[in-house]
């Protein structure tokens, strides 16, 4: 592998971002940590580390992430993930109609602009049923209602939060699925690895709410459904949760453009940093 200079775009150092940069160090990368939050831009100069060849987005904060990632952009820098990928990514009304429109199939969602339209619509979706704010991450504030009392409740909640998008409502069906749903991540044209995340306690399967990471076997049929969702979202690197249901089979939850990856190198023993290094450097090269 030839001596790239890789710039890490971060602003928290997880065992993400460590891993990467040791495993770049150890495959020839020359690689700059750069800490976002000492980083400024000005139009009237150029943006530091000229010598840098590509940037990987790591950014916890996705405004963060995106912002920096579009300011990396016009300053001339190929950055992984772009920022228009990571906009798609965290806006979750973006990223399920995107996903629709191109025939990949999603849980029942719909949108409504005002709370009245949204009580209307769940009812139409049937009980109970999933609210989610539009943008938000880990499971902070997705809810299930079992019954209208309860949806008003949450609704009228979301209202009185500082969230960008409070007043637009995004519910969905409540997917049955087996105590457990699919993290698969997609890196450059290859899916090279992916877990289960099962939570016998709580119907959320975030690890960060608990959930227990185990080894995935990734079939044919998950596989092209992976390779469909990043030639509609975009990227280099995504991390896809998808949900299994007993009649309709594979559905496209969500998409993270910065996706955590801890518990997956863990529990499959496979070295994804690595991984996305090697496809990171074949994808500058070109």
């Amino acid at each position: 592998m030839g001596r790239v200079i890789l710039g890490i775009s971060y602003d928290l150092l997880r065992w993400e971002e460590r891993n990467i940069i040791e495993e770049g160090r150890k495959s020839g990368f020359k690689v700059i940590p750069i800490f976002t939050k000492d980083v400024t831009f000005l139009s009237s100069e150029d943006v530091p580390y000229q010598d840098v060849e590509a940037i990987l987005q790591r950014n916890t904060s996705h405004s963060r992430a995106v912002s920096t990632s579009m300011l990396f952009e016009t300053s001339g820098f190929k950055v992984f993930n772009d920022s228009l990928t990571l906009s798609k990514c965290e806006n979750k009304l973006m990223t399920t109609f995107l996903l629709r429109s191109r025939g990949i199939p999603v849980p029942k969602t719909a949108i409504a602009f005002s709370r009245e339209k949204a009580l209307e619509v769940a009812k139409k979706l049937g009980y109970p049923v999933v609210i989610k704010p539009v943008e938000g991450s880990w499971g902070r504030m997705v809810a299930r209602a079992q019954d209208e009392d309860t949806l008003r409740s949450l609704i009228e909640y979301q209202e009185f939060t500082t969230l960008q998008y409070k007043t637009i409502y995004y519910v969905q069906e409540y997917v049955n699925k087996p105590n457990r749903d699919i993290r698969i991540f997609a890196v450059g044209d290859e899916v090279p690895v992916g877990i289960y995340r099962e939570n016998e306690k709580n119907w959320k399967t975030n690890t960060a709410l608990g959930a227990i990471a185990k080894p995935l076997k990734i079939d044919e049929e998950l596989k092209e459904l992976t390779i469909k969702v990043k030639e509609v979202i975009g990227g280099f690197f995504l991390g896809i949760d998808v949900f299994e249901d007993k009649e309709r089979g594979y559905l496209i939850g969500e998409v993270n453009g910065v996706p955590e990856f801890k518990n997956t190198v863990r529990v499959n023993q496979f070295n994804l940093s690595n991984f996305i290094l090697h496809k990171l450097n074949e994808a500058i090269r070109r």
